[in-house]
């Protein structure tokens, strides 16, 4: 029997489902392989569970399908869903990655605040008074 698992994770509008089967290592960010994503802040972000995994990770492929937000949100929710794999997959790498980092296995549930009646720009920005 082959174990499959399902995960997901989020980051403001960033929504990432991983997908882990028994397999040689191999990461698969939509489709793409993870060694070609750039900028390298985002490949090395996507990689930081993978890493800390060690040889677990070296027995499973790893597929992510992202959708929405920037490329570091992406990223984001994609580390996120990995981890949380990784964690069902084998549960002893749960402390490994909260000692490490609490956002590999804990949402960081910022959203954006929506900007306000009558200002210019953003959320707290208003309009600036001239008396002359």
């Amino acid at each position: 029997m082959t174990k499959i698992i399902h995960c997901s994770g989020k980051r403001k509008s960033s929504i990432a489902r991983a997908t882990i089967k028994p397999g040689t290592g191999k990461i698969r960010i939509n489709n793409k392989s993870a060694e070609i994503i750039s900028p390298i802040t985002a490949k090395l972000k996507i990689q930081e569970p993978v890493i800390i995994a060690g040889p677990i990770a070296k027995s499973v492929d790893i597929s992510v399908d992202v959708k929405g937000g920037g490329y570091n949100s992406q990223a984001e929710a994609a580390r996120l869903a990995i981890a949380r794999a990784l964690v069902q997959y084998d549960k002893k790498l749960e402390k490994n990655f909260l000692d490490y980092d609490r956002q590999l296995l804990v949402a960081d549930v910022r959203r954006k605040e929506p900007k306000k009646p009558n200002t210019s720009k953003g959320a707290r920005a208003k309009r600036q008074k001239s008396y002359r």
